[in-house]
């Protein structure tokens, strides 16, 4: 009987108990059907772990050095995170250093902040309205998009109804939202410009330059003129309201045909938001 090669005298069970020992322990069938965590979910999951943190630290808000500290991430990953959820007006910075819940987390946290907010301006849009008879506007901020909460219809034939309660478009592109982006930090101010570039040029061929130029105007005057871009043949003028720690909460807006928008007519309609805003929210929103 020819003799076998020494490959062929080793049994089978001592190449599977040589293989398992080099490979260690296998998983078991509940492991096994466990898939991985794939980069998404931990994003996901990092981003969510910023956001109750935030939101657990309330007004005063957290540095990002306390962020790192929570979440056991490198600061790196924490301002890329910390750029995506202000982007998307779940967190806002507040001062140079620490972060708070944004309009959005506020907004979910609050469902019916925004019929409270609404209806402490209505009265203001109805004095403003019955000022120039034109129509008057009410916006908040959601992130980068501005979102239209309350609207009056003024007495004069011929309304310009630009916007409906509900609408929603970047932030800046109305004159409502221009002044309330205007009265933000620099900062917001860039990365909604930025959220909002691929979106800008479907309202009248809006480009981030521009923006930014309406954006030091408004600055410059106090209040914000706009025309001809959400609307063609429109121009509104807008202001922003403060709440009563004198943060930038909404804005509001009358609009018209540009005939009846003279500069001379701009300037009393801004005084009349203003005087309106000084009577009816002295203290702020």
């Amino acid at each position: 009987m020819p003799a076998r090669s020494a490959n062929q005298n080793v049994r089978l069970s001592d190449v599977s108990a040589k293989g398992k020992a080099a490979l260690g322990p296998l998983p078991d069938a509940a492991d096994a059907a466990q898939p991985a965590e794939d980069s998404g979910s931990r994003t996901l999951r990092r981003g969510l772990q910023l956001l109750d943190a935030v939101l657990a630290s309330g007004r005063e808000g957290l540095r990002v050095v306390d962020l790192c500290r929570i979440a056991a991430l490198e600061r790196a990953t924490v301002y890329r995170l910390l750029a995506t959820l202000m982007e998307s007006g779940y967190v806002a910075q507040r001062g140079r250093f620490r972060y708070v819940a944004g309009p959005r987390l506020s907004a979910l946290a609050q469902p019916h902040a925004t019929d409270g907010l609404a209806a402490r301006l209505q009265p203001v849009l109805a004095r403003v309205s019955a000022a120039c008879g034109d129509a008057a506007f009410a916006i908040v901020r959601e992130g980068a998009i501005s979102h239209c909460i309350a609207r009056h219809v003024g007495t004069h034939p011929v309304q310009i109804l630009v916007i409906q309660v509900g609408t929603r478009q970047p932030l800046g592109v109305g004159a409502a939202g221009l002044a309330l982006l205007a009265a933000l930090p620099q900062d917001d101010v860039a990365q909604c410009i930025a959220a909002n570039a691929a979106a800008l040029g479907h309202y009248g061929g809006m480009t981030p330059e521009r923006m930014n130029i309406l954006v030091r105007a408004t600055r410059e005057r106090g209040w914000s003129v706009i025309g001809n871009h959400a609307t063609r043949g429109v121009l509104a003028v807008g202001m922003a309201v403060h709440n009563t720690d004198g943060e930038p909460v909404a804005g509001i807006s009358v609009a018209s045909t540009l005939a009846r928008m003279p500069r001379e007519r701009q300037q009393l309609i801004a005084r009349a938001m203003r005087e309106s805003r000084a009577a009816l929210l002295p203290k702020g929103l």
